[in-house]
């Protein structure tokens, strides 16, 4: 007779998803419909722009309306502190069931933080697509001029309407799509990690962050300006990409030290770029600095008319080579960076070697 010997198991994991996700043409129509469908309640804080007010914010207004709901519409701007204050201010003496962010992506991470914050369901309803915040639970805020990182809540809803995002300057959409290119920077610098027995790592996470990347890549020169097509092409995996964020728990899968260097020219207030274009320059760079090549990520970024150079970013070659240096103490997350640390000869070698200087 054999005896088996068991032990109780205890491993538990907690995996976040929407519970309606529509891209497409048109889906922006079905926002009452979801808001009911969904049970999300009768009052609903809309947290929108000055510009995406008349793009679509109160087109939204109108349909929660005709759905019996209580709309307080919220204009806002920068995805700062204060306006989060603000806006929590305005929730308080309100009490909304669902906290809905209708622009772009500054006005969806101060929806979902002041979601969180008001312990309300959360609906995206982006009007661009300029990195894959659209469909995460971490938001960028800035403190004090630095963006931070937080944890926010999973959306309950996304609607991302196609026809309205291929509006949008087509610059924010490259950006959402150099975004996302960075997260084969950002994967291996996860398995790095757990190579180190720093952190454990989920597979499931991984394979959808690794598919966005990867669709990215493969479709960047088909994604042209201006055109409803390309916007699809681009959306489904910058989605995919924030989702892989709610299997995981974290921001793991799709940042790594490609950005940290973003957090690290925004420290030093370097040029005028957005995240998803600095997050592609890093990426050029970490993943030379990974050792392996890094050139099918620059023409994949020169296809989609991103910046692959510190004058496309603004920034000067003494900005880069410092970003370098301080994008390893931006926040404790184990890198490339830590297992191969730079020194300023190395950095400014980098730089040259990548072609961004």
């Amino acid at each position: 007779m054999v005896h088996m010997i068991t032990e109780h198991f205890t491993k538990a994991k907690s995996m976040v998803f929407p519970r309606e996700v529509l891209a497409g043409h048109g889906v922006m129509s079905s926002a009452g419909d979801i808001c009911v469908s969904l049970g999300l309640g009768e009052k609903a804080l809309l947290v929108t722009g000055g510009r995406t007010s008349s793009i679509a914010g109160r087109r939204v207004k109108r349909l929660l309306e005709r759905k019996s709901i209580e709309v307080r519409m919220e204009r806002t701007g920068a995805a700062t502190e204060a306006n989060l204050d603000k806006l929590f201010a305005s929730a308080s003496s309100f009490s909304p069931d669902m906290v809905i962010g209708v622009g772009g992506g500054s006005k969806i991470d101060l929806a979902k933080m002041t979601a969180r914050r008001c312990g309300a369901s959360f609906v995206s309803i982006p009007t661009s697509a300029s990195h894959d915040g659209i469909s995460s639970p971490v938001a960028s805020i800035k403190r004090d001029g630095v963006s931070c990182s937080l944890d926010g809540v999973m959306p309950m809803a996304i609607l991302a309407d196609t026809e309205v995002i291929s509006r949008a300057p087509y610059r924010m959409l490259a950006a959402g799509c150099a975004d996302v290119l960075s997260n084969s920077t950002a994967l291996r610098d996860w398995e790095i990690a757990a190579e180190a027995g720093r952190e454990g790592m989920s597979t499931t996470a991984y394979v959808l962050s690794r598919y966005a990347g990867e669709s990215i890549m493969r479709d960047a020169g088909r994604i042209r300006r201006y055109d409803e097509t390309s916007t699809w092409l681009a959306v489904r995996p910058i989605i995919a990409s924030g989702l892989a964020m709610g299997v995981a728990g974290s921001s793991r899968p799709a940042s790594g030290s490609e950005h940290l260097f973003s957090h690290a020219l925004d420290s030093l207030r370097a040029g005028n770029a957005m995240h998803g274009e600095q997050c592609g320059v890093g990426a050029i760079l970490m993943t030379a600095r990974q050792g392996r090549d890094w050139k099918p990520i620059a023409a994949a970024l020169k296809k989609l008319g991103c910046p692959t150079t510190a004058r496309g970013l603004g920034a000067s070659d003494e900005q880069i080579v410092e970003a370098l240096l301080r994008a390893r103490d931006m926040r404790e997350r184990y890198t490339v960076l830590d297992r191969k640390p730079l020194t300023r000869r190395s950095a400014l070698a980098l730089a040259r070697r990548t072609g961004v200087i």
